[in-house]
């Protein structure tokens, strides 16, 4: 397993991070044992970056995860988890209910701190309360102990600028993109420099764009890309198939090659889904077949979905930090 540094924090995070979202059953059922089956794989195959969140299965993965590592030495991974999303409408980013959601997860996980406390979906929050009050309650909590660096996710990139601008610089130190460096969608690529240059540690998540890029399933009816983005994706599952490859293998390790990008979170709910993600990310795709693949997706590069409030979604306006 390869390591790189997470932006300026001092951490070394292994390229593939394992994202516990499974263990909530928001995909299918995942058993406790199953989710104990899997942390070993993670661990003993090098992963040492986990991540979840309150949200995921409305606080199941937070408690699945915190049974899984009970008896685990602290110092074999770094832990991230979320505050401001509770629930699929249900968002709360005051000041007074990130400290008690942060206070609730070390209960659930079975820990005296967290490694990084991200904001969860900016997007559907006031930018104002993100930078005047969440970020700096947040920094109480660092200060406290109860965690060591604090960052924020979304999926709007245009919203990552305009946060970063305005917060002091020493309220964030990371933060996690999703959907926006994959095969189909690689728009982060346009905020690497801007965000090396702050020292911010670069997370990316959803690698395969929330189950578009694989063929082992359906994509799901919920999926919010355009119906030309999903045509596509099946269009480039179908021919990775013939040529007896897997398009998320395929996909895994072209998002894990960037190096500005510290780590990548792919979700995992078994100990062979994480067993096959790793040995995808060690492994050299053909030059020839991600060529042709990435030319199956390009009339749909990029394309994304809306998210958010309107003032906060890129589909409203906004434009590439110079």
């Amino acid at each position: 397993m390869e390591y790189r540094p997470l932006g300026k924090t001092g951490l070394s995070v292994s390229i593939l991070g394992l994202g516990a979202s499974p263990f909530g059953n928001v995909f299918g059922n995942v058993e406790q044992a199953d989710a104990d089956r899997c942390i070993r794989a993670a661990l003993d195959g090098g992963i040492n970056y986990l991540d979840v969140a309150p949200f995921y299965g409305l606080t199941r993965a937070e408690t699945v995860l915190g049974k899984a590592l009970k008896g685990v030495r602290r110092d074999r991974y770094l832990l991230s988890t979320k505050v401001g999303r509770y629930g699929p409408l249900d968002f709360d980013f005051s000041g007074e209910r990130v400290t008690a959601s942060v206070e609730e997860s070390l209960q659930r996980l079975g820990v005296s701190y967290i490694d990084i406390i991200l904001c969860h979906d900016i997007e559907f929050g006031s930018a104002d309360q993100i930078v005047g009050e969440t970020l700096p309650a947040l920094r109480t909590i660092v200060d406290s102990g109860k965690a060591r660096f604090v960052g924020f996710s979304g999926l709007p990139l245009t919203l990552f600028p305009r946060i970063l601008d305005r917060a002091d610089h020493r309220l964030v130190q990371v933060i996690l993109s999703y959907c926006h460096y994959t095969l189909q969608d690689s728009s982060l690529e346009g905020y690497l420099a801007y965000l090396t240059s702050r020292g911010v540690g670069i997370i990316n998540a959803s690698p395969l764009g929330m189950g578009l890029l694989q063929a082992r399933r359906p994509i799901a009816d919920w999926h919010p890309a355009p119906p030309e983005v999903r045509d596509a994706c099946r269009a480039a599952a179908a021919f990775c198939t013939e040529h007896g490859v897997e398009l998320s293998d395929l996909a895994l390790a072209f998002s894990t090659a960037r190096p500005q990008i510290a780590t990548t979170l792919v979700g995992a709910g078994s100990a062979e889904e994480i067993e096959r993600n790793i040995a995808a990310v060690e492994t050299t795709p053909d030059p020839a077949l991600l060529a042709r693949v990435r030319q199956i997706l390009e009339p749909v590069r990029d394309r994304s979905w809306g998210s958010g409030r309107p003032e906060n979604d890129p589909l409203y306006g906004g434009s590439v930090p110079g």
